[in-house]
């Protein structure tokens, strides 16, 4: 809980600092707060509230079984769109009069896609060993990334109608819901019984229907009646217009995801659900960071496509992302390097008969792959400018190519590092296909836009990264304060060195957005 409290106050402060910025007249900027201000509020808490306290509660072993299952069940998760989100959203936001006709078509294709997807993962989950009550989870979550699916495409649509608030809302529901159903179950002890990670699944079930049945209200709001149109000519040409974004999101899904299930395949059981847990716990909070560097990218898109549509420089747009996303998420990264264990101390507690050491064990374990984890953040927030960028670009087989190498090395590392390493092995294979994806897409993007990082910029963002590192050590070896103040201290110490160094540099990032928010009206 005291980590939860640290981490809402220090949510607190960044909305502040945001909403001191842009808070503005612009419907955009608005709505643009507004989306921030509610996954900041609601997603951490649900993942150290809620995720973490489910972990604690069922175990290493249960949850591990269950984040492998689940990220197995994401590997395939495309089959399920094919980007047709990303193309509805463009589509219906320029054209809202096909929205009637549009929603009966592609509500039919996801249906079926339901169905391949469903058979895809059964026959693939059981040629790689899954039976049992393994298959019967897989069904479970299967059925889930479904929903979670539709619940994707309706909000494509109230989006591309420029409902942004519905969008903004309808974006956390599930998780309000979750944390609504999994509280009751993990805090009042209604049912009687020792809470089972399939109560879990169940939850997710639960809150993603009652999603899915908002969010289709609200569209038909708008459309009036839905009538399911099976017209498979229209079926091909929505896929075809899809598939260039559906190979690259196929591809990136497997060198993100499917470390756990290679951990908990590849090792003995019941070893590799316990190194699929110690692999969870570490990757918690790298999700949770994944999760605002992908609201920026989300932003970005739109900007950086609209700026190259209309010939304009996005060399400015570049640095000054750049500048916020990596100096931010490198400063977390640095943190974590120091209070690695401490911060997995205060998350994880000792399993119900689990000895002291195998506890210490897993916790030195769990932090040094948390260590590496942070710093593929990093990289992962690099991926998300420039392969960003190189998207709205529509360099799309040079970033499958890339995203394929990514791919290889992840696979050809983790299976030579897990039968030794374990989880730790895993987590070296992530950093290093995350790190190379990320300098080849860079270097991609100096290519095509010659992008230019003056000598003065490259000099402040090194020369901040220093005195972040120093005042680390300077902090760790002097300080007689508790770990979470003197973690605090260097947060605040490396905030400040970004600010007065200009490497964050909120007011010039909102001037480019009002501009543009502008040029659009």
């Amino acid at each position: 809980m005291q980590l939860l409290k640290k981490n809402i106050v220090v949510s607190a402060i960044i909305i502040s600092c945001f909403l001191y910025f842009c808070l503005m007249h612009k419907k955009f900027l608005k709505n643009l707060a507004l989306l921030l201000f509610l996954n900041l509020l609601v997603k951490p808490f649900w993942i150290l509230g809620i995720d973490r306290q489910v972990q604690n509660v069922v175990g290493t072993n249960e949850y591990g079984l269950y984040f492998s299952i689940f990220n197995f069940s994401f590997l395939f998760f495309i089959f399920l769109d094919l980007g047709i989100t990303n193309f509805n959203n463009r589509n219906i936001a320029q054209n809202n009069q096909l929205l009637n006709k549009h929603l009966a078509g592609i509500a039919s294709l996801k249906l079926l896609l339901g169905v391949f997807y469903a058979v895809l993962v059964f026959l693939v989950g059981m040629l790689i060993g899954y039976r049992g009550r393994q298959l019967y989870l897989l069904g479970w979550v299967g059925f889930n990334q479904f929903l979670l699916s539709f619940i994707l495409y309706l909000r494509s649509n109230i989006s591309g109608l420029l409902l942004f608030k519905t969008d903004s809302f309808l974006s956390v529901l599930d998780k309000i819901l979750m944390i609504c159903f999994v509280g009751i179950m993990l805090w009042t002890g209604l049912f009687g019984q020792k809470f089972k990670i399939e109560w879990f699944v169940y939850a997710q079930t639960l809150a993603y229907c009652f999603t899915v049945l908002i969010a289709l209200i609200a569209v038909l709001n708008k459309s009036g009646r839905l009538r399911l149109n099976w017209n498979y000519h229209f079926f091909y040409l929505i896929i075809k217009k899809s598939l260039p974004f559906a190979l690259l999101i196929l591809i990136m899904s497997f060198y993100n995801r499917i470390d756990s299930v290679l951990l908990e395949r590849l090792l003995p059981d019941p070893l590799g659900a316990e190194q699929s847990g110690v692999y969870a716990q570490a990757y918690r909070l790298l999700d949770a960071g994944q999760n605002f560097s992908y609201l920026f990218a989300v932003l970005l898109l739109p900007l950086f496509s609209k700026m190259i549509n209309e010939g304009q420089s996005v060399i400015r747009m570049v640095r000054i992302s750049f500048s916020i996303i990596i100096t931010c998420s490198l400063l977390v990264a640095i943190v974590s390097a120091f209070f690695g264990k401490d911060i997995m101390l205060l998350m994880y507690s000792q399993n119900t008969g689990e000895s002291l050491q195998h506890y210490i064990n897993r916790i030195d374990q769990a932090q040094h792959i948390f260590n590496l984890l942070m710093f593929s953040f990093v990289a992962i927030s690099s991926n998300y400018i420039f392969g960003t960028l190189l998207t709205a670009n529509y360099n799309l087989k040079a970033l499958n190519l890339i995203a394929f190498s990514g791919l290889i090395v992840n696979l050809g590392m983790n299976f030579l590092l897990i039968p030794h390493f374990y989880a730790i092995g895993s987590a070296y294979a992530s950093l290093t296909a995350q790190l190379l994806t990320a300098l080849l897409q860079f270097i991609l993007a100096f290519h095509y836009f010659r992008l230019d990082f003056s000598r003065a910029f490259v000099v402040r963002f090194f020369s901040a990264i220093t005195l972040m590192v120093v005042s680390g050590f300077v902090i760790r070896a002097y300080s007689t304060e508790s770990w979470y103040v003197n973690a605090t201290i260097m947060v605040v110490f490396g905030l400040t060195t970004a600010f007065v160094l200009k490497l964050i540099n909120l007011k010039e990032f909102v001037v480019i957005l009002k501009g543009n928010d502008e040029q659009r009206k």
